[in-house]
């Protein structure tokens, strides 16, 4: 009797187990409580447009709320230093900027930009134009050079500040080109726009949204989107590729990451569902009303892109002895 008891007992006890791993199983599928989207920069613009989208589509699909936690300061360094110090259990992301991979090229940051992060997704990207003032007497790309190359250090450039996308871009074109021109840093692009319509500077890599109306009014000219097709706003401006200079790409372009050590089921979950997140057409028009495109990609391929970034601006910042002063 006694040994039929243990028996029982023993049957008891794994059945007990059983329910208990069950159970476990059951609590720790992701994701069962809410997630905070930690965003290294100020409210307004794309980013904050970026991130509610994404945080209440997947607050929609996955019944758990998604806090956006606004974390500015540092050149984004401070809400991306305290993505890197989370517990990488996937209940912290974080949105980044294609400056995620110039930044730690310019200043000291507190983490490695690829090691310290595992690659989710990429959101959306957004194409420049390299716009030229009617002061120049040119109108392709292939006469810019020309121009360009016969007075060295004559033309100015304009960016919107030191070590920005647009700078890294025309110190990009002016290496592939084998141009000089002279960098004249903004504090954004108002005044720059101004500048250029009105011939102080000659240059300017930007967006093509807040270009549209002057390009289309005739006060600034459209050489070349850095892109690998047309725009549609602006059919009539070809590619770098189509105007002669092959190879040249530079975009911006935001993203999703994670703290390493995340997880690859948890990665895998959350790259598939902003991946469908990106295919609805409602998200493609509120990008399109940004002057930006769904831009769609796998962890592996995002990952892929981190580390070619990462490459490319080190040899643009070194080569052009880029430095942002204290």
């Amino acid at each position: 009797m006694s040994m039929i008891l243990q028996v029982i007992a023993r049957v008891l006890m794994l059945a007990l187990l059983m329910c208990a791993c069950s159970l476990s199983v059951a609590q720790s599928t992701y994701p069962n409580k809410r997630i905070r989207f930690i965003v290294p920069y100020t409210t307004g613009g794309i980013t904050t447009v970026l991130a509610h989208m994404v945080g209440q589509k997947l607050t929609e699909s996955w019944n758990q709320p998604v806090i956006v936690d606004n974390q500015p300061g540092g050149n984004a360094t401070i809400g991306t230093d305290a993505l890197a110090k989370s517990q990488p259990d996937g209940y912290t992301i974080l949105l980044v900027a294609s400056s995620h991979v110039i930044v730690p090229h310019l200043t000291p940051t507190p983490y490695d930009p690829i090691k310290d992060f595992a690659a989710v997704a990429t959101l959306n990207s957004s194409d420049f134009v390299l716009l030229m003032s009617p002061s120049v007497p040119v109108n392709t790309l292939q006469e810019l050079i020309a121009y360009a190359k016969a007075r060295p250090g004559q033309l100015n450039y304009a960016s919107s500040g030191t070590g920005t996308s647009p700078h890294l871009a025309t110190e990009l074109f002016n290496r592939m080109a084998g141009v000089q021109t002279h960098h004249i840093p903004y504090k954004g692009t108002g005044q720059a726009m101004i500048d250029l319509v009105g011939g102080q500077v000659q240059l300017l890599f930007i967006s093509p949204l807040p270009a549209f109306g002057l390009i289309k009014g005739g006060k600034l000219k459209a050489i070349a989107m850095s892109g690998d097709r047309r725009i549609p706003a602006l059919p009539q401006t070809p590619t770098f590729f189509e105007a002669g200079l092959p190879g040249f790409s530079a975009k911006n372009w935001h993203a999703i990451l994670a703290p390493a050590g995340t997880p690859r089921d948890v990665i895998d979950k959350l790259s598939s569902e902003i991946r469908k997140i990106l295919a609805m057409p409602d998200t493609q028009k509120t990008l399109a009303s940004q002057g930006q495109e769904s831009f769609i990609s796998t962890p592996e391929q995002f990952s892929e892109l981190l580390k070619v970034e990462y490459a490319k601006w080190d040899t643009v910042i070194k080569a052009a002895k880029i430095k942002i002063e204290e």
